[in-house]
């Protein structure tokens, strides 16, 4: 199975190793490198390696595992590696880990040399339906969420569900939030779905999956560099990110995951919505029980809350000036570019803190 699009194709399990070695013979390149980080370096590269049929020289580069190294220092070690380890512009590099290593992988190979060619093999959940796809590359600036970068797009994203199998809960959860998001701007029927796992199997999951990327793509497809029907994708993430960045700054915060953040955010931005856009009230409680009902709550005292607003003002999809956020009018009917007063948030905050 196959999703083709104008920007890159995405191949899943069965085909997705014999496309790549397709893809090897033909483009020939002069190295491979594969970054990894110190989780996939255990779980997933063996049996990676065991599937690759290439008879160039390859490498492979590890880097720490987790969002705080999602920084432009261990960019400089990669690209020093590849630099010291003779990599030219005929290089490839090929990402296999989560969103950090598909992110952050996807930049360097955009920058090193002016770019060289690279494909996504994500290995979490999260990865798989979101960070690997739409060609979004880039890295933190200290605790900010993805203020360097380029969008370009890789060769292929390789989607083996196999990968999921040493994935821990909350790092499934995490995924399971963009999927919700996915949900929640596109459709009723899809919501419900997604929102009733209790009910499928694993071999629904590979369905869900590929209908996530379906949708993204569809929407990346139509909107490139984000200039309007892209944005939607950002529901949940205005406030997501903020309260991401702020638990990742604090040390006397438990971190959170970013899935974790997100699944806040799309409780605040339903309780706006209602508020701004006529969302239907009996939905969003739904949407709130549903959401808790996976991710549970966090508490939030007052001072957080005015610092995360504060955050909000580093948002990429601000515009002189104003915090733009995505809003609905129901689910499936994504309003963009809306205009949100911090009363307001504070208002949302106090609903997603009630019982």
């Amino acid at each position: 199975m196959s999703i083709t699009a104008i920007e890159a194709p995405v191949f899943y399990n069965e085909t997705a190793f014999n496309r790549l070695n397709e893809y090897l013979k033909k483009s020939n390149p002069s190295k491979i490198f594969i970054l990894v980080d110190t989780h996939t370096h255990i779980h997933c590269l063996s049996s990676f390696m065991a599937l690759l049929q290439n008879e160039a020289e390859t490498e492979v580069i590890e880097m720490e595992a987790g969002e705080e190294f999602k920084n432009l220092e261990t960019c400089m070690g990669v690209w020093s590696t590849l630099s010291d380890l003779d990599a030219d512009r005929k290089s490839l590099m090929i990402n296999l880990g989560g969103g950090v290593v598909t992110d952050l992988g996807g930049f360097v190979a955009s920058t090193f040399k002016r770019g060289i060619s690279y494909i996504n093999v994500p290995t979490s959940l999260l990865s798989m339906v979101d960070a690997s796809v739409g060609g979004k590359t880039g890295v933190d600036l200290g605790s900010l969420k993805n203020q360097i970068g380029v969008i370009n797009q890789p060769e292929m994203v390789l989607i083996n569900t196999s990968f999921l199998i040493s994935l821990p809960g909350n790092e499934m959860r995490s995924g399971l939030a963009e999927i919700m998001k996915h949900g929640l701007i596109k459709s009723k029927d899809y919501w419900k779905k997604v929102t009733s796992l209790d009910q499928l199997g694993l071999e629904d999951l590979d369905d869900i999956i590929a209908e996530s990327v379906r949708i993204k793509k569809d929407i990346v497809s139509q909107d490139p560099t984000e200039k309007g029907l892209r944005k939607t994708l950002n529901y949940g993430h205005t406030l997501g990110h903020a309260i991401e960045s702020y638990f990742l700054s604090h040390k006397d915060k438990k971190t959170l995951l970013h899935g974790e953040a997100i699944a806040i955010g799309m409780i605040l931005a339903t309780y706006i919505s209602k508020e701004l856009k006529g969302f239907p009230e009996n939905t969003l409680n739904e949407i709130n029980s549903s959401i808790k009902d996976i991710f549970g709550k966090v508490d939030f005292e007052s001072p957080d809350i005015e610092k995360i607003i504060e955050l909000m003002k580093f948002d990429k999809k601000n515009e002189r000036g104003n915090i733009n956020f995505v809003l609905l009018e129901d689910i499936g009917k994504p309003v963009i570019d809306c205009i949100v007063p911090n009363e307001l948030i504070k208002n949302a905050f106090d609903f997603y803190s009630k019982p």
